[in-house]
């Protein structure tokens, strides 16, 4: 019962525009930053290597190298200062956290890209052959 209450009442302030991104994909994060009185958007871009949590609560985490240095942030996904969220490459990962990159260096890190094909239509295919 208070399951279903709870998400009820968190239901309005889920975004529903938010890409499908999975761990090992490569994003780039706009997030809100307010400084004074100023307001700006700043770009993180890295790699997803966990997500948890879920509803309203759901986070994930994004690392990325700054100078031989590793940054990780860790994001709530239906925050009001996550203005957006884009896919630049989806990666091939095996394990649900990929902690074990925070010991890789240089190309070591790098995830295998996963390629998505799509089908074309018999008739699309045909069509498209020359007569």
């Amino acid at each position: 019962m208070s399951h279903a209450l709870v998400r009820v009442v968190e239901k309005p302030y889920l975004k529903t525009d938010l890409p499908a991104f999975h761990i090992g994909d490569t994003v780039d994060v706009m997030c809100r930053i307010v400084e004074g009185e100023k307001e700006r958007v700043q770009l993180f871009s890295g790699t997803v290597i966990a997500r948890e949590g879920g509803g309203i609560n759901e986070s994930f985490t994004v690392r990325r190298l700054v100078h031989e240095e590793g940054v990780e942030r860790k994001f709530l996904l239906h925050s009001p200062n996550v203005v957006d969220i884009r896919v630049r490459r989806r990666g091939k990962a095996r394990r649900a956290k990929l902690f074990y990159l925070r010991q890789r260096v240089g190309k070591a890190r790098k995830l295998r890209e996963l390629r998505v094909h799509h089908k074309k239509a018999p008739e699309a295919a045909l069509a498209a052959a020359p007569a």
